[in-house]
Parts: structure tokens; sequence; C-alpha cells
């Protein structure tokens, strides 16, 4: 268990697969998270995930709870790692609308890049995010990522075609800021 002023990171527990599970049905949330076709999650499709998880040799995933509340409010944690070039791919969301554009995601990540760096001698973290998720973008950037790249055009949303971005925080980069 990782711990921040407001969020904590903790292993993940049966009973946050119902809250997961409404989570995975927002809209929002899942037109942020996939370049798939935001098809709305079943309350099975959760459950075989979460349980799938307990095979996974090189995924990590945590649970982001509110230290105030005890609350779940998301998810992060890395997606895939590359041991041979050192490298570590994550993900994150915040599924209660109660809990965004407050620094609770902000917070979490870094408690992730932390354990990454720290914790796994991992020398690069990199994350991908679509153009429209600003909100996502500043954070990410608060917590020392750059935006290295764009794919063009790579995810179709609403109508239209938006850019996919490639951003990428460095251990030497990580050190010089703390």
């Amino acid at each position: 268990m990782f711990v921040g002023k407001k969020v904590k990171l903790r292993g993940l527990k049966m009973e946050d697969v119902e809250r997961a599970y409404e989570y995975m049905s927002d809209p929002e949330v899942l037109l942020n998270l996939s370049p798939g076709i935001p098809y709305p999650m079943t309350l099975e499709r959760e459950r075989q995930w979460f349980e799938s998880q307990i095979e996974m040799k090189d995924t990590y995933n945590f649970s982001i709870e509110d230290i105030e509340t005890g609350l779940y409010i998301g998810g992060c944690g890395i997606n895939k790692i590359d041991w041979k070039n050192s490298i570590a791919t994550v993900g994150i969301y915040i599924g209660d609308r109660d809990f965004r554009d407050k620094g609770y995601g902000t917070e979490a990540m870094r408690l992730l890049i932390h354990f990454i760096f720290n914790q796994m001698n991992i020398n690069r973290i990199q994350l991908f995010v679509f153009s429209f998720n600003e909100r996502a973008i500043s954070s990410y950037k608060k917590n020392g990522f750059i935006e290295e790249g764009r794919m063009k055009q790579a995810v179709y949303r609403n109508g239209e075609y938006h850019d996919e971005i490639v951003m990428a925080i460095l251990r030497e980069n990580y050190i010089k800021s703390i």
C-alpha cells in the first residue's frame, strides 16, 4: 500500500468489482480509456477481468482509495512491462465523478511513478492519452510527463478523428524533480 495526502494505492479487492462496473459504465470513462468501441461493461465481464488479474505476471493494478472516506474511487496500474528495455506502460482513471478535477488522479499517478522507479528499477514510464482528454494531459504534465509524439487521427470518437498522444517520463528526469 502506498499512501499520499488524499489517496492510497492498494491491492484490488472483490468488493471493488461492483463499483468498478459502475465506473466502467460511465460514458466519460469509456470514451477516455480505450481506442476501441466504447461499449458498456457488464458486471460479469468486470468480474472476469478481476479474476484474470490473479494470473497476470507483468501487470500491476491498484485500487485508488480516498483516504478520508475509504471509498474506492478509481484505478491505476502498469498495463505492460518491457523488462529488456526497462519500460512500463501505465494507465489511470478516476471513476467517481465527485473526485475528478481535484488532484486525486495526479496524486495517485505520483504514487504509481514512485513505486515504479523506486521498487521496480524501471527506466522509462510511458502512457497513451487521447488529445481531447485535456484534464488527463494536464495531470500527467504535473507529474513530469512530456509529450513525445502523436499518432494523428488514431482514435474515432463522437463522429470525429482525434490524435493519440504518447507521453513519457524518464528515471533521470524524475530523480532531478524530487
